[in-house]
């Protein structure tokens, strides 16, 4: 759509051009993440003119044909398309099956265009590996710090023992005043 906008003394006068073309199909993401189990959603879209008469999705299986994806009659992929958008759902989404390279194309009467979505689907348990992790390298250093606890406490000498070290020997004296002094002997 183009606009033209004309200035003339007095007033203005403003006119839309639709200009038509072949149309320009597009998405918002290059690629879409999603769990196993969950319902994704694909969408793309088009503002072209004219509009987009016909939508179609297909599934790239690299080193073969592209497959045309249609409503499946189990419910698991479903396609609900306006002239403006389409999107394509998938209803539990499986890790083996549904990865890959998603190829929306949009036609109208001056032609058609495509777009390209690629889907990665996680494990449920990608989530907990990290987690698993940080706990096993806990669990690590309590048992290390253990162990060296429980090997320093055996090494150490207790304080009460003397060890077999012969007792000072001292004398005493009485000194001029009547009181006594001790003496130690380093003998």
């Amino acid at each position: 759509t183009a606009s033209i906008l004309r200035m003339t003394i007095g007033f203005n006068l403003q006119t839309d051009v639709q200009v038509k073309g072949p149309p320009k199909v597009y998405m918002n993401k290059k690629s879409e993440y999603g769990n196993e189990g969950d319902s994704i959603v694909l969408t793309c879209k088009s503002s072209s003119y004219p509009s987009i008469e016909q939508w179609k999705w297909y599934k790239d299986y690299e080193g073969e044909a592209n497959v045309i994806l249609v409503n499946d009659t189990e419910g698991r992929m479903s396609i609900i398309s306006t002239p403006e958008k389409t999107e394509l759902h998938i209803n539990s989404a499986d890790i083996k099956e549904d990865p890959g390279k998603y190829i929306c194309n949009g036609t109208n009467s001056e032609g058609s265009d495509t777009a390209v979505i690629t889907l990665k689907v996680r494990s449920r348990l990608a989530a907990l590996w990290p987690f698993l992790g940080i706990v096993a390298e806990v669990l690590i250093l309590v048992i290390i710090i253990f162990i060296y606890e429980k090997r320093s406490r055996t090494d150490d000498i207790p304080e009460d023992e003397d060890g077999g070290a012969a007792p000072l020997k001292s004398s005493s004296a009485v000194n001029e005043k009547g009181s006594n002094i001790r003496q130690s002997n380093s003998n």
